[in-house]
């Protein structure tokens, strides 16, 4: 009788949008939470919001994948089996390869009817989620590699003036600070992960070249390297690694290590770090206890750039109701609504009036870095394949910084072995 009854339960009519992210899994301690400004990590402040939206809006049903990251295989399997999630965390650096083939919806519509202006956009964040005119995703952040710094063994060095750290504005002045640093504290003015990080010298040569205005990609199947600027650019980390101005030989779990223990006056990373780095600086016995700053990277040729990312929320192209987009569409205005929430992971919010108020810039070392909203500079929206690219420039980088091939030759390589994976590109 009761196996009858519940055949006859009425089937649930509530739309559903399926919600496929990354960023880890952390249910067993948000699972119940609702309360957003309560939440921290990226893992947790998602989690509860998820846990609010559903709370908020009874008649959606919510499903949320979670994905181990970056999640893109994944992805494209439930493409090719024609189930694709409805909304989708992706890194803006990957978008073009989706919206090229056609796999993602613009979402200027639905923005519109969730009441997203992209006009709030802040320049670093539309410059990543608009392709040829059209927007391709919500943005959510803008990540981007900053100078971390231990400001005490700067202050050893003699290079703190007025309670800040005093960086360099050209090549010669950073060769220059770094001698200096290093004949005071004994440690290398930069610690850098050379070793299994092929990302980490190509974030400073794009930031160096675009800085310059330098045109890097100048079609969609063809890199410029082998210049007179990315030459200069090189031979200056190159210079660094020969005197010992940096460490050499870690990867990137060595090298956050080093940092942390003292090792080194400055670590250029990524914003995912003010966070566990500023709860460093609040921990007597630290090396970093209260010795900790942060800045863009600095401006030694051309103007002030920087080589941005940022996560953003795409729509896989697929057939769905009336009632489907109306849910997706609330969703993305619920989300755009707690932006602030989530810059509170160390990532810069993708919304001008987020950037703009008191509470975000109240935030540890925000103010400091708040102008990469608008220096952040992406690569073309004709750019394919950049992580992979990014993989085989780095090491012909690292061959070229640690002087195992001459820089001519290394950049040389660097576009043949680009060129050549895009002329095998459909």
């Amino acid at each position: 009788m009761l196996l009858l009854l519940a055949g006859c339960a009425a089937p649930d009519q509530r739309p559903e949008i399926v919600v496929q992210r990354f960023f880890g899994e952390c249910g067993v301690i948000h699972g119940g939470s609702t309360d957003v400004a309560a939440a921290d990590t990226e893992c947790g402040i998602l989690t509860t919001l998820f846990n609010r939206f559903e709370a908020e809006n009874p008649d959606i049903r919510l499903k949320v994948n979670v994905v181990a990251w970056p999640g893109y295989p994944q992805l494209a399997a439930q493409i090719a089996a024609g189930d694709p999630p409805d909304l989708v965390t992706m890194h803006q650096s990957v978008i073009s390869d989706y919206q090229d083939r056609g796999l993602l919806e613009p979402m200027d519509g639905v923005l519109v009817e969730a009441g997203v202006d992209a006009a709030t956009f802040t320049p670093a964040a539309r410059a990543g989620v608009v392709k040829y005119g059209r927007v391709y995703a919500m943005p959510w952040d803008t990540i981007g590699r900053l100078f971390h710094i231990n400001t005490r063994l700067m202050a050893q060095a003699g290079l703190m003036r007025d309670g800040k750290p005093v960086l360099p504005r050209s090549p010669d002045e950073l060769l220059a600070q770094a001698r200096q640093f290093k004949a005071a504290t004994g440690k290398p003015y930069l610690v850098q992960a050379h070793v299994n990080a092929p990302d980490f010298h190509v974030a400073l040569l794009y930031t160096y070249l675009l800085a310059q205005g330098d045109t890097i990609f100048p079609d969609a199947r063809h890199v410029r390297l082998d210049t007179p600027a990315a030459r200069q650019v090189v031979a200056l980390f190159r210079q660094l690694h020969a005197e010992g101005l940096t460490t050499r030989n870690q990867d990137f779990p060595a090298a956050t290590a080093r940092f942390v223990q003292g090792g080194g006056g400055i670590f250029p990373v990524g914003t995912w770090m003010i966070g566990p780095y500023d709860a460093e600086a609040a921990r007597p016995g630290s090396a970093l206890y209260r010795s900790y700053a942060i800045a863009p990277f600095p401006r030694l040729w051309g103007q002030d750039a920087a080589f941005v990312d940022g996560h953003a929320w795409v729509m896989p192209r697929a057939a769905r109701s009336r009632s489907e987009r109306a849910a997706i569409a609330r969703f993305l205005g619920f989300l755009a609504r707690y932006n602030a929430d989530w810059s509170r992971t160390g990532q810069l919010p993708a919304f001008q009036p987020v950037l703009e108020t008191d509470s975000f810039r109240a935030l540890p070392h925000r103010g400091d870095i708040v102008a990469i909203a608008s220096t952040g500079t992406q690569l073309p929206e004709h750019v394919r394949r950049q992580s992979a690219i990014q993989g085989l420039i780095g090491e012909e980088l690292e061959a070229a910084v640690t002087g195992i091939k001459p820089i001519d030759r290394a950049l040389a390589d660097a576009e043949r072995r680009v060129n050549r994976l895009y002329a095998e590109l459909p």
